[in-house]
């Protein structure tokens, strides 16, 4: 969950480390740090804070080096502090090293290395793999590069990371296992980092890293071995992300931006998928899937946070439109409790980065039953499509918020776009629903963009009233109920307000003891089958003295003479509900979170991208 980035070329490095971990920081900003190799000397600065505290420290005293490495730290193994900051050195100050990921038999190598009269300054993991390093390059008489090697083979857990020694001062050694690197290709110069952002306003050209792989970068040259000492000849990919994609735009905040994005996000999710004459589906990821679901007796969801939201609604859209039966896992509970798998079953993967380390092991898991594996990701070129038999890219472009928006609303076009296929390939969706359901989908980025403008400023004043609530209630029914899980999510996770989801229904069995005058609630009430049922819960809402704020389906009367607000949503078919009736809860919880004075992009404890377990 860590930010890493390299440099090793003909400019200064310094710019472009400090540069590429603002870039990353949504991955970490418990603390920050560079490395930079000069005159045969490795000169560390890090700091507690934010990368602009690093900035602020270091002051233009850096040297002209053009080799170096930077670090943006979530905190696993000790608090955040200057002491526990990457990059670490090892004893001698020969290696430095910053790393991403967990070394789960740490204890075991520290007492072995402590035994060997090493001492240790941070509480991390990181400073174990940097003194292993060098007690293996001091004792085996080996390069720089294979003491990096040898040493991995020693250790257990997830790593991505960086090593610089300072006698070699033309090289770069790079490894990965379970956590993402990507190498930048320059003319004469080599990037290296977490993913993509950093790289792309110097190169299109790119490598990424599989498990176990080692890179050896020198200033003319990349070569990449496993850790078993095995050649790869890598794969080069082009990039196709565009700066201003991860530039705020004029907007206050990338999550802002990123919500009024989704009408573009979802177009792209569209994009060639649809024919011309709105008679067919096209996932060409699914392709050579075909035969294997129409004949599934049993499709599983695994994800986490919003992905597995996103999978709840697609249980709903698979069930009701392809009638398979649907189980949606947690990825962090599945791997674990010895699930029941057959060969014959499908397995979806959900997850924006493409690398959430929980995901990617139920992944690997789901392969070894058999399973047939999908993915449905963001992340080009991320290791979870790299996993699975197919699947489907949302083609969101990049997210920056740590608080999920355009992603989800991606992953349930995608999904929904799944249900219709395979739908449609089992005959369970006749033609002409299919076909009224093709008609809408193509409707959603100007629905969403008719949300937008229409609900912006009063879901703004809503926020001024609500904003110093402790708790929130998020209630709805069928597809809509996880949209209330999710809306929930969000105001706990950026304003830091207790909130929770329930299926409406359910707010009987214990939630109602909540409610009073001091408790807002939130109703996704559209109008749908179960419009009727959801209007009964909204007047026990208020017999109590609750307030109200309901989102309904435009020209609603009935709610709009009971509720406290109304927020008012386009008609569309209820299939494709969730994904414009989130959005309205989208802004609630960013204005919530904006006038409570919070960190919007970078909440405290959150990271974008969850590598570790």
């Amino acid at each position: 969950m860590c930010g890493i980035v390299g440099y090793i070329g003909f400019q200064e490095a310094y710019p472009i480390l400090i540069n590429g971990l603002k870039r990353l920081e949504y991955r970490g900003y418990d603390s920050a740090g560079v490395a930079l190799l000069y005159n045969d000397n490795i000169h560390v600065y890090k700091r507690k804070g934010k990368v602009q505290d690093l900035e602020s420290y270091v002051n233009r005293q850096q040297p002209p080096a053009t080799l170096g490495i930077g670090h943006t730290r979530w905190a696993t193994h000790g608090e955040p502090s200057d002491l526990n900051a990457h990059p670490h050195f090892s004893q001698s100050k020969r290696f430095a090293i910053i790393h991403n990921g967990i070394i789960e038999n740490y204890h075991i190598l520290k007492k072995r290395l402590q035994d060997r009269g090493y001492h240790f300054e941070s509480e991390t993991d990181t400073e174990v793999l940097a003194h292993l390093i060098e007690e293996v390059y001091s004792v085996g008489n080996v390069t720089p590069a294979e003491a990096v090697r040898l040493a991995l083979t020693k250790v257990e857990g997830a790593f991505g990371l960086v090593v610089v020694c300072n006698e070699e001062p033309d090289l770069l050694i790079a490894a990965r296992r379970a956590s993402p690197l990507v190498i930048g290709l320059g003319e004469g110069e080599y990037f290296v980092a977490s993913d993509a952002t950093p790289i792309v306003e110097f190169t299109k050209s790119v490598i990424y890293l599989n498990d176990n792989d080692i890179a050896i970068i020198r200033r003319d040259e990349v070569t990449i071995k496993t850790i078993k000492n095995d050649t790869v000849i890598p794969e080069i990919q082009t990039l196709n992300i565009e700066l201003s994609a991860i530039e705020k735009g004029g907007y206050d905040h990338f999550m802002l931006k990123e919500i009024f994005e989704q009408p573009h996000s979802i177009q792209d999710s569209l994009r060639g998928r649809i024919s011309h004459d709105l008679r067919e589906v096209r996932l060409g990821g699914l392709d050579h899937m075909e035969d294997k679901l129409v004949a599934a007796k049993r499709i599983i969801i695994v994800a986490c946070g919003t992905s597995w939201h996103a999978g709840l609604v697609g249980e709903y859209l698979i069930e009701e439109l392809a009638r398979l039966p649907v189980e949606v896992e947690y990825a962090s509970e599945f791997r674990y409790r010895n699930p029941v798998l057959y060969p014959e079953d499908i397995v979806i993967a959900i997850s924006q980065s493409g690398e959430t380390a929980d995901t990617l092991a139920a992944v690997k898991l789901a392969k070894e039953f058999g399973c047939t594996v999908l993915g449905v990701c963001n992340v080009v070129g991320s290791s979870i499509p790299r996993e699975t038999d197919g699947g489907v890219y949302i083609h969101a472009g990049p997210e920056i918020g740590v608080a999920s928006t355009k992603a989800f609303t991606g992953q349930v076009t995608a999904l929904t776009l799944m249900a219709m296929l395979i739908g449609r390939k089992r005959n369970t969706l006749s033609e002409e629903r299919f076909h009224d359901l093709v008609r809408e989908i193509v409707r959603l980025p100007d629905v969403i963009s008719q949300v937008l403008e229409q609900v912006n400023d009063q879901v703004r004043e809503i926020s001024e009233q609500y904003k110093d609530a402790a708790n929130f209630l998020y209630l709805g029914r069928g597809c809509n109920f996880p949209v209330a899980l999710e809306g929930a999510l969000k105001l706990k996770e950026i304003s830091y307000i207790h909130a929770e989801g329930y299926p409406a229904a359910e707010m009987k069995h214990g939630p109602i003891a909540l409610i009073d005058e001091n408790m807002p609630v939130v109703f996704i009430a559209t109008k749908d089958k179960s419009y009727d049922k959801i209007l009964s819960n909204i007047q026990e809402v208020k017999a109590r003295k609750g307030n109200v704020i309901a989102v309904v389906t435009q020209g609603d009367s009935t709610i709009e003479n009971l509720a406290d607000h109304v927020l008012e949503i386009p008609v569309i078919d209820e299939i494709l509900m969730p994904v414009v009736a989130v959005v309205p809860l989208q802004l609630l919880s960013y204005y919530i979170a904006v006038l409570r004075g919070c960190n919007v992009d970078q909440p405290r404890n959150l990271a974008k991208s969850v590598t570790v377990e």
